[in-house]
């Protein structure tokens, strides 16, 4: 377990990185953490070591620091930290949580999970924090300095420190019981003491290190004492400062603040440029290195993108239902149609999804969409739309008309047929040839068989709305492979070169697309409509969204 302190060499190992801490000539700080997060938010801070409180520890948890949170529960919160930083880690080890046998266990287990050492007090076990109550009794000095020479005696690297804590002048015993003590711990094995105090200044503490004369490291606590200038603890000799509490305090305050903000106004508004981003807590917790092992240790992700054509006013015979909205955004059972539309794409792995938008553009705003404009929506067709989305035709693409809804396992079907085009045909478009009829006809290369014949792959012959001898209904889902997204790319910028990008449709593009490769066919059995009328709305408002 042996990581660097930071700035330090690799060789280092971090007990013996909390001992030159606690012996070098100049004062050190430890600051408070209570978890994995705090951990490396005191790390990159700037700290060289970290205090893990029990108070906070116990407070993070909900409980008292009363020992209710047991020893065991306790360890698994210093794993976490010690995983999630390179510091070295000085444990608030209550009491030891009971006998020397008890304290050798913990000591032994705090070396298996990285920790440097570990402060114990001389309390009795349930401890009692030492702000609370007056003249709490502590333990019996010779039974204390047996758990510190099991804990000494356990340790199997030599720099783990243990640091023993008296609390001789919190109870009111004095300053000569507290050298006591304090020598007899020093003689028992403790690498270093630490004098508390709750006084309002540093006065006892200067005197304790007076009358101590550095016979080993001491530690504070000024918790209490908090006016008293750092420099007057570097003069009087002080070997380390645990700042004890304050990250967890600070908490507090900005938790509770933050839920008060957000009862009264119910809304977000007001406190979200005030707090972290989601983004900060993704670069503290190491999503950027997982992104990174994932690319060493996982097979490619298969990213499809997925580009929707929504930019028509379309549905005219919907009349005041798209006054004020393109028809993509009429209501289906709560959501817009594109909402759900955008949703399916999405839980059948289509990323980085695009929707074209043109009529009444700012009535689309999902946060998880990008989106591109074509402002000349009402002179130009649905190839002109996808060329305002050339830039997304890089790799597997999915392209669909925003007013089309379908089962998943269609598109799912569609992302496995092999080629570089390939398009999505309903087999019995006769059983729902609307009045107008259908527009996007298509004749393959054989009839829809009730069965797959993956050794007869249909392919496109035809498309439009007046073909002879069509074998289905192209439903508006097309599959690109890379290949065929450098086609389609091609091919808009010919149609631009000849003029005719404004005026062409879909079907036009798929035609010509047949000059440079096959365009398979994918059969559907229905499951799936398109909305152009209120009758049609009726119906996708009980089209079954699931599966």
């Amino acid at each position: 377990m042996g990581d660097a302190g930071v700035g330090r060499p690799s060789v280092e190992s971090r007990p013996a990185a909390l001992k030159r801490l606690l012996t070098q000539p100049d004062l050190a700080f430890l600051m408070e953490a209570h978890n994995g997060l705090s951990a490396k938010i005191v790390e990159e801070a700037g700290f060289e070591g970290v205090w893990a409180s029990g108070l906070s520890i116990s407070a993070s948890l909900g409980v008292r620091d009363n020992n209710e949170a047991s020893w065991t529960q306790t360890l698994e919160v210093l794993e976490f930290m010690a995983d999630a930083t390179r510091l070295p880690i000085l444990v608030d080890g209550d009491t030891g949580y009971g006998n020397f046998n008890n304290v050798r266990r913990l000591v032994r287990k705090l070396e298996q999970r990285g920790i440097a050492g570990v402060c114990i007090e001389d309390k009795l076990f349930p401890k009692m924090n030492s702000f609370l109550g007056e003249g709490q009794e502590l333990a019996d000095m010779t039974e204390f300095c047996g758990r510190l020479r099991a804990g000494a005696d356990s340790k199997t690297d030599p720099d783990f420190c243990i640091v023993a804590r008296t609390e001789a002048l919190i109870s009111g015993q004095g300053m000569d019981e507290a050298l006591r003590r304090a020598e007899a711990y020093h003689a028992a094995g403790a690498d270093a003491v630490l004098i508390h105090s709750k006084q309002k200044t540093a006065a006892e503490i200067l005197a304790f290190l007076e009358r101590w004369d550095g016979r080993c490291p001491v530690v504070i606590v000024p918790t209490t004492y908090h006016a008293t200038p750092t420099e007057i603890f570097r003069q009087a000799g002080v070997s380390t400062v645990i700042w004890a509490n304050h990250i967890m305090r600070a908490a507090v305050t900005a938790m509770r603040e933050t839920a008060e903000r957000i009862q009264r106004d119910q809304s977000l508004h007001a406190i979200e440029g005030a707090v972290a981003p989601v983004s900060e807590i993704f670069r503290i917790t190491g999503n950027d290195e997982y992104e990174e092992a994932s690319r060493i240790y996982l097979p490619p992700e298969r990213l499809v993108r997925g580009i929707v054509l929504a930019a028509s006013r379309g549905g005219e015979q919907l009349g005041e239902i798209t006054q004020d909205k393109p028809k993509a955004m009429v209501d289906v059972r709560g959501r817009p149609l594109l909402r759900r539309l955008v949703d399916t794409m999405i839980s059948c792995g289509a990323r980085d999804m695009t929707v074209v938008r043109g009529w009444k553009k700012e009535a689309i705003a999902f946060a998880d969409v990008r989106y591109v404009d074509n402002d000349a929506w009402a002179t130009t067709g649905e190839v002109a739309s996808l060329a305002q989305a050339a830039k997304k035709l890089d790799g597997e693409c999915v392209v669909a008309y925003g007013d089309v809804l379908f089962r998943r396992w269609i598109l799912d079907g569609l992302l496995e047929v092999p080629g570089d085009v390939a398009i999505a045909v309903d087999a019995l478009w006769e059983r729902g040839r609307k009045r107008s009829g259908p527009r996007d006809l298509v004749r393959a290369s054989r009839a829809f068989q009730g069965f797959d014949l993956d050794d007869q792959p249909a392919t496109m012959t035809a498309i439009g709305s007046d073909i002879d001898g069509p074998t289905g209904e192209w439903i508006g889902l097309m599959k690109l492979s890379a290949r065929g997204s450098e086609l389609v790319g091609g091919e808009l910028k010919a149609l631009a070169a000849e003029g005719l990008l404004a005026t062409a449709d879909l079907p036009l593009l798929l035609t010509r697309l047949q000059r440079h490769t096959p365009v398979a066919v994918h059969y559907v059995t229905a499951n799936w409509l398109d909305v152009d009328d209120v009758l049609d709305l009726a119906d996708a408002r009980n089209f079954p969204f699931a599966g």
